[in-house]
């Protein structure tokens, strides 16, 4: 009989649905289990066959703890606001809310094609007003407590998407949505104090089962350091502050550079000789990103500025200050002192402008090429400090500006705060209105959801307003404080604001009266086990770690860091090995393959085609590999034979198979897990038959990976009540997964020569006998003397002659 998963896959997706079996239970008294993949973004394009690999993988995990007894969350939701539903939208003349609608469809039949063992009881969308009523809330308290706030900022502009981006989004100097140019721009912006945080979002990280690269990017990105701040006098009087983490080579600062967007810039115009110079560098830089200016390699530029100098504070020697664009206004204090010395920027900024080099760290010839390797040392042309090592110079420097006042211990972090509003329609609308007498004022929390209201137009503004500015009517309201007139904030929220608290959402997604509740949120809190991209390591991942330690501060939830174990799956590769692109020609749909081979075959090839976390390419063979397996399984039943029970000569094969399934499912060795069950399927077709209960025993083990034929075997042969996804994970005994032989390997005087199968208990003056009378053996240590032999249990025998 050939399996027909056209009938069979449908039916049983069907089935469960009915039933309700993966429909989580709130409250209940099973240990609970939540499993939770990224947020999928419904786009246009649909699936393509790289989108079911994390999907897939947890729900392996999530059908095999539920056969383990847990009451598992596994649920699903859409992330639909953000740019490209509304880039599309414009393109199209198609509202967003349509587009999103059928989006949204499209993925759902999609994803329920695979059977992926989803909640769907428990669905919602971040654009539902009924959930973004709840992001907005959360705003609302990051308001009060001063953690959402609003200032004149120097911002990444998108050249096409017409709107501000946060550092995250800028990848290589281009948006990191549409790859086009993004320059800076000056704009009054929401920001998220996520710099608040900084130190927490380090050390929690030794609470959480992440793994090292994870940890890494999110330190680094945070970028911690210690030094200490400097004041520099200058001409104008004005005090000019640098942050450096090397106070020590503060005696070889020989110039100092300010940012161009440095606000001194304004206050120094009437001073500035050379005022046009400064101005064209300024524009110059403006239309460079951050990636650009800091690059290493690039050349160096400036202008030094006329009319206005420094005082290093320890030498009382007058420095010139720069403007130059490796120097950003948002990391430290927009100002540095240069020590071209020990900084090889500063060493080939100060040999283009022809400005001292002074080694002041023993070790090198400066004068041919900065000295970098200077963590340790010895301070020279230094003053009271010569001869003093690095680490003790940073001691006595730092105490010695506290005392005199002119400096003082720093940490500092890279991470920047958060720019958190966008001028596009397409988002939550920020729950403030602005009264000319009362300032930045919250909605009433009765007063949400804030609806989206409809516009005409999506176009974003060319002067870069939010298409809603052009709704007088929606804009123009009364203060909530005063009652007098105001108008509505018209920014919309990032993508990024609704996904960074939608697990909590999951655990209670009905609830009208609050984003959850205490129960089912302690229930539920922390998620257990969360798969997603790399590529979200510094974005998502970090801003909703932020979300969760700012709601866990205000006691409305119950656990310090949202996610309790983290996993990245690597992604699936066209078969020219290149990253699938609808321009590369190499996307390969999942509906065409779940139509030919089936949902289930798909499933077991994504799960087989090598190491999960590890990028790995398509093959057409791959899949049709897969399909024989199945059909393999598929066969077992026309070889049912009447004997009972797990047959002696089959138990270690199949104990050793429940264990390798067992244990490589939870360390992501999913493709190993197959291969177990592979050979379980060759010891089977060995034998010629098999029974009902090794058949059951089979159907459980496959059916996290392929769920649907193995209900229809289940169904069809009679193994059991109720459904396979209701049943129960077999268990192994360890002594049965205890092989009989075992190889092992025989030396001679440490040389390998010789390997052995031998009895698995076998005793050690038995195995040394056994090596002795080995061919190879008996002939290496002929008319020698053995001075010594040695036995290592299962694993070698080494005979030491002379």
């Amino acid at each position: 009989m050939k399996y027909e998963h056209k009938a069979v896959e449908p039916k049983w997706q069907e089935k469960w649905e009915e039933a309700g079996v993966f429909h989580a239970v709130n409250g209940s008294d099973k240990p609970k289990y939540y499993a939770l993949i990224e947020f999928p973004y419904p786009s246009g394009q649909g699936l393509h066959v790289g989108h079911p690999r994390p999907y897939t993988a947890l729900d392996v995990v999530a059908r095999k703890r539920r056969l383990q007894g847990y009451n598992v969350l596994y649920p699903i939701g859409w992330d639909a606001f953000g740019l490209p539903t509304e880039n599309y939208a414009i393109k199209n003349h198609v509202h967003p809310a349509e587009v999103t609608k059928q989006n949204i469809a499209r993925f759902k039949k999609q994803i329920q094609s695979l059977g992926i063992s989803f909640d769907w009881s428990r669905e919602f969308s971040t654009t539902d007003p009924d959930y973004y009523k709840w992001t907005q809330w959360i705003f609302l308290q990051l308001f009060k407590k001063g953690l959402a706030y609003k200032k004149e900022m120097n911002v990444n502009w998108c050249t096409s998407c017409k709107c501000v981006l946060a550092n995250e989004e800028v990848v290589n100097g281009v948006c990191e949505r549409c790859g086009s140019e993004v320059v800076h721009k000056v704009k009054s912006q929401w920001m998220m104090k996520i710099t608040e945080y900084a130190q927490r979002l380090i050390d929690d990280l030794d609470l959480v089962d992440y793994p090292e690269r994870v940890k890494a990017q999110q330190k680094n990105w945070i970028g911690r350091s210690t030094g200490a701040e400097v004041d520099f006098t200058t001409s104008t009087g004005d005090k000019l502050t640098v942050y450096t983490t090397r106070p020590d080579t503060l005696y070889g600062a020989t110039y100092m550079v300010v940012s161009p967007e440095h606000p001194y810039l304004e206050k120094w115009e009437d001073k500035l000789q050379n005022l046009d110079a400064v101005r064209a560098y300024q524009e110059q830089a403006a239309k460079k990103s951050d990636f650009e200016r800091t690059e290493l390699a690039k050349e160096k530029t400036g202008v030094k500025l006329e009319g206005v100098s420094a005082v290093n504070p320890l030498t009382g020697k007058e420095i010139p200050i720069f403007i130059s664009d490796y120097v950003l206004v948002s990391y430290g204090t927009g100002a540095i002192m240069a020590v071209p010395a020990h900084d090889t920027r500063d060493w080939e900024f100060a040999r283009k402008f022809d400005l001292p080099i002074i080694e002041v760290v023993q070790g090198g010839n400066v004068q041919e090429e900065a000295f970098t390797d200077c963590d340790t040392g010895v301070m020279v042309n230094s003053g009271i400090f010569d001869g003093l090592t690095v680490e003790d110079a940073k001691k006595k420097i730092t105490e010695y500006l506290e005392q005199s006042g002119i400096g003082r211990s720093k940490v500092n972090y890279k991470l920047r705060d958060w720019v958190f509003s966008r001028q596009r329609y397409w988002g939550e609308p920020i729950p403030v209105v602005y009264c000319e007498k009362c300032g930045w004022v919250p909605l009433p929390e009765s007063e949400l959801p804030l609806k989206l209201p409809e516009v005409e137009s999506y176009e974003p503004t060319d002067n870069g307003e939010s298409p809603l500015a052009h709704m007088t009517d929606w804009v123009n309201t009364t203060c909530p404080h005063c009652g007098g007139p105001a108008k509505r904030e018209t920014d919309t929220m990032p993508q990024w604001a609704g996904s960074s608290w939608y697990f909590l959402r999951y655990m209670d997604p009905h609830n009208s009266g609050a984003f959850a509740s205490k129960e089912a949120l302690d229930y539920w809190s922390p998620v257990d086990w969360y798969n997603g991209g790399m590529e979200h390591t510094t974005l998502h991942l970090l801003y909703s770690r932020f979300w969760h330690k700012f709601l866990f501060d205000q006691g409305l939830v119950p656990t310090p860091d949202p996610y309790q174990k983290r996993t990245s799956h690597g992604m699936i590769l066209g078969e020219n090995g290149e990253k699938m692109s609808k321009s590369r020609g190499n996307v390969v749909n999942p509906d065409e393959i779940v139509s030919e081979y089936g949902a289930d075959t798909l499933r077991l090839y994504e799960m087989f085609i090598g190491d999960f976390e590890k990028a790995a390419p398509w093959s057409n063979a791959g899949i049709k590999g897969c399909r024989r397996f199945v059909e393999r399984y598929w066969n077992l039943q026309n070889i049912i034979s009447r004997e009972k029970g797990v047959r002696k000569e089959l138990e270690g094969v199949f104990h050793k198979t429940i264990k390798k399934v067992s244990e490589d499912t939870e360390i992501l060795k999913f493709n190993t897990a197959i291969a177990a069950l592979m050979t379980l399927m060759n010891a089977v077709s060995e034998k010629g038959d098999i029974t009902k209960e090794e058949l059951r025993l089979f159907t459980i083990l496959l059916n996290p990976f392929a769920p649907h034929i193995t209900e229809e075997m289940w169904a069809l042969c009679g193994l059991g009540e109720g459904l396979v996804a209701q049943q129960t994970w077999p268990e192994y005994d360890e002594e049965k997964c205890k092989d009989d032989t075992v190889e092992i390997v025989v030396q001679v005087c440490g040389k390998v020569r010789s390997r052995l199968n031998v009895s698995a208990d076998i005793q050690k003056d038995e195995a040394i006998a056994a090596a002795k009378a080995d061919p190879k053996i008996s002939a290496e240590i002929a008319g020698k003397t053995v001075v010594k032999e040695i036995y290592v249990p299962g694993k070698l025998v080494n005979i030491v002659a002379k």
